[in-house]
């Protein structure tokens, strides 16, 4: 049968500016390790720590542009377009016009398996 998710769960963000994130599938909003799916709303100027997480993440961009730093350079994601980020490359995203997008992990996000930089 399937299951109604009222609402999502807002979730608190790492980086240099307030992005809002909020979860409709994953740890916080439905107890679910498999997978994570979340909108978020990223201002501009917004960078986040660079990392190497243990999951795979797809990043679907809805308006705006996402940046995303790896070790090979840099890769620039419009509106209308997507990403797919291996579990265990170093990345780190920015919106430097800001951005807003629906990223959905493989297995869910968690702080304990995001392995962000020192800073």
């Amino acid at each position: 049968m399937p299951e109604l998710i009222e609402a999502p769960s807002r979730v608190e963000a790492a980086g240099t500016k307030p992005k809002l994130i909020d979860e409709y599938v994953g740890r916080v909003n439905t107890g679910e390790d498999r997978v994570s799916v979340a909108h978020m709303r990223s201002p501009a100027g917004w960078v986040e720590p660079g990392q190497r997480p243990d999951f795979d993440e797809y990043t679907v961009v809805l308006s705006g542009r996402m940046v995303v730093e790896h070790e090979g350079g840099t890769l620039e994601v419009p509106a209308g377009q997507g990403v797919l980020t291996r579990a265990g490359e170093w990345i780190r995203y920015s919106t430097p016009e800001g951005a807003e997008y629906i990223a959905v992990c493989l297995p869910a996000f968690s702080p304990d398996t995001v392995h962000r930089d020192d800073s």
